[in-house]
């Protein structure tokens, strides 16, 4: 999106209807649907996009577009693992994507596009690991917003298991107590560390149950703390899985307060291990030199920009129509730059960011 316009031509760019620009954005999932189902629904998009650039654009303007539509529906890749395509065409460029985000289908005819049309089209997934505790027991349940299904890690889920796996020294402990207190600490590392590989496949926020006695010690132990949105506390040993559900229903009414809790956690948690670009000048920077992971950027937030010695450097523009060399809005470019080197975006209200300059980018650990 970086741009080299003379006034002329710019006035040209801007009138209506020069450049028709096509968005297509959609599931694929070639190893888990069927190749015939995901051609014919490529093909419904195309024949929808056909008809409307008949009625709005001139022949010769949105032809070049259709043609290079077709090339691109001609090659994509269906041997990818990936879970969704984005495509951009326009007379002067054609870009696709394949990302790792799942989305909601959407067409889009416009005089223009923007990268954030693909970020406004991700599903938005109510998702959430549930961790219950007992002195006895681990519970760990996968859930939404209408059913549980219970997972296990690769760490036995009760305290038994343990029981011949203390020292020596601590099992000669005269106090029965202390002896209990050290092995229920042990069940509960060995069980946040099955949680923390569980992460690495569900990559959710995390809510705990148990006595505020239990989670006390989980809380001095865990290292998944960035992760867990809420601790409730009760005595669940003898609860149900429907109960388990009805006590989270009013912790997930608000999932956009959760989503943005656990990126707030996750923002401390690459600030703590020196892996976050803060505001719009670290982040283009990082960027650049492909370090994004997880770029985090509040709504409704651009900045127009121009380039400074080198590529990793840009100052804001105030007017950016006064310069023949600019960047319309960097916030885009980031974006897309994240986007290619197989980072994910995540959008937040404005405000939330307000002591990160707006915009914040996790990197690579």
């Amino acid at each position: 999106m970086e741009t080299q316009l003379k006034d002329s031509f710019e006035a040209v760019l801007n009138s209506p209807k020069y450049l028709p620009c096509i968005s297509i954005i959609m599931p694929f999932e070639p190893k888990i649907g069927l190749k015939k189902e995901l051609d014919y629904k490529l093909k419904m998009a195309k024949n929808k996009m056909e008809k409307e650039l008949e009625l709005n654009y001139p022949e010769d303007k949105y032809l070049p577009v259709l043609n290079k539509l077709n090339l691109i529906l001609d090659g994509l890749n269906y041997n990818t693992h990936k879970k969704s395509v984005a495509i951009f065409i326009s007379p002067l460029i054609e870009k696709i994507y394949y990302l790792d985000i799942p989305v909601e289908e959407k067409i889009i005819i416009d005089d223009s596009f923007e990268i954030r049309d693909l970020i406004y089209s991700k599903k938005e997934i109510h998702k959430y690991l549930l961790v219950v505790l007992s002195n006895k027991w681990t519970k760990i349940y996968l859930g939404n917003t209408t059913k549980f299904i219970r997972i296990t890690s690769n760490m036995p889920d009760n305290i038994d298991a343990y029981k011949n796996d203390i020292s020596e020294s601590v099992a000669n402990f005269s106090d029965e107590k202390k002896r209990k207190e050290i092995l229920i600490n042990k069940f509960l590392m060995h069980t946040d560390n099955g949680l923390s590989i569980l992460l690495k496949t569900y990559k959710l926020p995390i809510f705990v149950m148990g006595t505020p006695k239990t989670l006390g010690q989980f809380k001095s132990i865990t290292h998944n703390t960035q992760h867990v949105i809420d601790y409730i506390h009760g005595n669940f040993e003898e609860k149900s899985e429907f109960e388990f559900q009805e006590v989270m229903k009013p912790y997930i009414k608000n999932w956009k307060i959760i989503h943005q809790k656990r990126l707030m956690g996750l923002i401390d948690d690459a600030y703590g291990k020196k892996k976050l670009a803060v505001g719009i000048n670290e982040v283009w920077k990082a960027s650049v030199q492909n370090r994004g992971r997880l770029l985090i950027v509040e709504k409704n937030f651009y900045f127009p920009a121009e380039h400074g010695a080198n590529k990793e450097v840009i100052y804001k523009k105030e007017n950016s129509l006064t310069s023949n060399f600019f960047i319309k809005d960097a916030v885009d470019d980031i974006i897309e730059k994240v986007i290619e080197s197989g980072g994910d975006i995540e959008f937040v209200d404005e405000g939330i960011l307000n002591d990160f300059g707006k915009i914040v980018l996790l990197e690579y650990y």
